[in-house]
């Protein structure tokens, strides 16, 4: 089973002198850590996580009936989905490292999502994260024409996983982002790990999430983490596109309560990778305490809950009636809206509707 799913549009930058600059201004800084190394400046990691397995990032991306679906196509096969989608032997990635000693409570983790195909190297960016105190790490080959849970996820969860088992981590200080199109997977990757990574930088690129319009919300426990983790939205002053889809994004946000969030503008920038100044900016505000007012999320997700609720109540009638149809095409648009956060009634409600379908169907013959 392929999960070749496309989240948002991909969106191909000019790769202006700033980005060249970025990219080839040098090498990452290794600090003498004993990773292999492929080239001058970059690493070959040997080690796999259990997050990263395709049957947990499934579990955590698709919607319940999605995800059980696919499982029954493949049981009926007798096939499984293939445990990595990575083979870490053929892939590099760019690691700098802060100089100097690792900080009392580890150094803070930023991995790093492009839109290109070629390897990071945060060259300009070195000052900004030596002041942070945060490893930089990015993929090969995870741009905008790589799938998203296939490649760019798996690759970001690998990157975490062979750092934090190199350096001490603070896992308090664990963010993932990205720019353009790697700011959108970012966010998927934020929202299908909360457990991991604590706070998304989301630079010129944003998407909404709950529903067929957004990407599909996981597991109630799940997205209660991502209510607590921070998310920076910074797009150019002159990145017209790019700030109409923060201020989509952030809507949905504030529907589906999520409000541990900041918004920057980066002077002088239109759609492009940030300078030292505008990353320091967003930085300061990953690192910031959360100020959400607990009272008023507690409210929000009690509003949640009720809709929900009553969406479900509403199919539980339309089966006592015997309206199979109707029950069976609100549960599918229950299933896209809330996705993870009903997955056990979904199920339940699918179980129950497929049996009734099935002896209606004999009943029928």
């Amino acid at each position: 089973m392929s999960l070749l799913v496309t989240v948002g549009a991909a969106m191909l930058i000019r790769k202006n002198a700033l980005v060249l600059a970025l990219l080839l201004g040098g090498c990452a800084q290794q600090a003498g850590v004993p990773l292999r190394p492929a080239k001058q400046g970059d690493v070959i990691f040997t080690r796999y996580s259990p997050l990263s397995r395709t049957e947990e990032i499934a579990r955590r991306t698709l919607t319940p009936l999605t995800f059980s679906r696919g499982q029954q196509a493949l049981a009926a096969k007798g096939e499984a989905l293939q445990e990595q989608s990575i083979d870490l032997s053929k892939e590099k990635f760019a690691v700098y490292v802060p100089s100097g000693p690792a900080p009392k409570n580890g150094y803070g983790l930023l991995v790093f999502i492009p839109p290109w195909s070629e390897l990071t190297r945060p060259n300009r960016w070195r000052p900004t994260l030596d002041r942070h105190a945060l490893i930089f790490v990015a993929a090969e080959n995870s741009g905008n024409d790589a799938t998203i849970l296939d490649r760019r996820l798996p690759l970001t969860l690998l990157a975490y996983e062979n750092v934090r088992a190199q350096y001490p981590i603070d896992v308090a200080r664990v963010y993932v982002g990205g720019l353009s199109g790697g700011s959108k997977a970012a966010l998927v990757t934020a929202l299908a790990y909360p457990d991991v990574f604590r706070g998304a930088l989301l630079n010129a690129g944003s998407e909404p999430i709950g529903g067929e319009e957004g990407i599909y919300l996981p597991a109630a426990d799940l997205f209660r983490k991502f209510q607590q983790s921070k998310l920076v939205y910074i797009s150019g002053e002159s990145d017209e596109v790019g700030q109409r889809e923060d201020t989509v994004s952030r809507a949905s946000m504030r529907k589906w309560c999520v409000f541990n969030i900041e918004v920057k503008r980066a002077r002088r920038l239109a759609h492009e990778v940030l300078d030292e100044a505008s990353l320091d900016s967003a930085l300061d505000a990953l690192d910031r305490p959360s100020v959400v007012d607990p009272d008023k999320l507690a409210e929000c997700n009690e509003r949640l809950q009720a809709e929900l609720s009553s969406k479900l109540a509403e199919v539980g009638d339309l089966i006592a009636t015997g309206n199979l149809d109707g029950a069976r095409g609100l549960l599918k648009l229950i299933d896209g809206r809330y996705a993870g956060l009903a997955d056990k009634a979904i199920l339940d409600l699918d179980a129950k509707l497929s049996a009734l379908e099935q002896r209606s169907g004999s009943a029928g013959r």
